[in-house]
C-alpha cells in the first residue's frame, strides 16, 4: 500500500478546511467540533514537525521548512486560545477567525512550496516511508492539546525553525523563545 506523505498531508488539509467551514457556518456544532479540529491540527503539526520537516534537507527545502515551522508555532498559540475559549462568547468568532486565517495561509504556502519541494526532491519510495512515519506519529499525537508538548518536541521545533542551542535551554526558556519566533 502506498502512503505518499504529500497525499496524506493534503487529505488532512482538506479535512481541516472542512472543519473550519463547519465551525464558521454551524455555531451549534462548535462544542463538539472544536476539540476534533484542535486534536487533528495538533496531531498533524506534531507529525510534520517530527517526520516530514527534518527530511526537508534531503529535498533541498530547509528554508521553506523554517518558515513553515514558525507558522506552526503561531498556529499552536491560536489553537490553544480557541480550545480555551467559550464557544458561546461573542468574542469566540474573532479568536476562531484568527486561527482559520493563520492556518489557511500556512496551508496555501505549504502546498505551494514545501509539498512540491518534497515531491521534486525525494523518491516515491522515500515519500512512502515518510508517509508511514507521518501516520504513526500523527496517531501517537491524536488527543494531544497544543500546550501538551514535550521538551524533545520543542527541541525538534527549534531545529526545524533554525533556532540554535535548544538542547541547552530549559523547557520554559525554549518555549518562550519559540513563542517569540512565532510572533516575528
Amino acid at each position: 500500500m502506498r502512503t505518499n506523505v504529500v497525499d496524506l498531508i493534503l487529505n488532512d488539509h482538506r479535512e481541516l478546511k472542512r472543519l473550519f467551514e463547519q465551525l464558521q457556518n454551524e455555531p451549534g456544532a462548535r462544542p463538539t467540533t472544536v476539540p476534533v479540529m484542535v486534536t487533528l491540527l495538533t496531531a498533524h503539526s506534531r507529525a510534520e514537525e517530527a517526520e516530514v520537516y527534518p527530511a526537508a534537507a534531503e529535498a533541498g527545502i530547509a528554508d521553506d521548512v523554517e518558515h513553515s515551522q514558525k507558522e506552526h508555532l503561531e498556529a499552536d498559540q491560536l489553537a490553544a486560545d480557541v480550545a480555551a475559549a467559550d464557544v458561546t462568547d461573542p468574542a469566540f468568532d474573532d479568536t476562531l477567525g484568527k486561527l482559520i486565517h493563520a492556518v489557511t495561509h500556512h496551508i496555501e504556502e505549504e502546498e505551494s512550496t514545501v509539498l512540491p519541494g518534497l515531491q521534486a526532491g525525494l523518491s516515491p519510495e522515500r515519500l512512502d516511508e515518510l508517509g508511514a512515519a507521518f501516520l504513526a506519529s500523527r496517531e501517537e499525537h491524536l488527543g494531544d492539546r497544543p500546550d501538551e508538548i514535550t521538551k524533545a518536541e520543542l527541541d525538534q521545533q527549534a531545529a526545524n525553525a533554525g533556532i540554535p542551542g535548544a538542547s541547552g535551554k530549559s523547557k520554559d526558556e525554549l518555549s518562550a523563545e519559540l513563542k517569540a519566533a512565532a510572533e516575528e
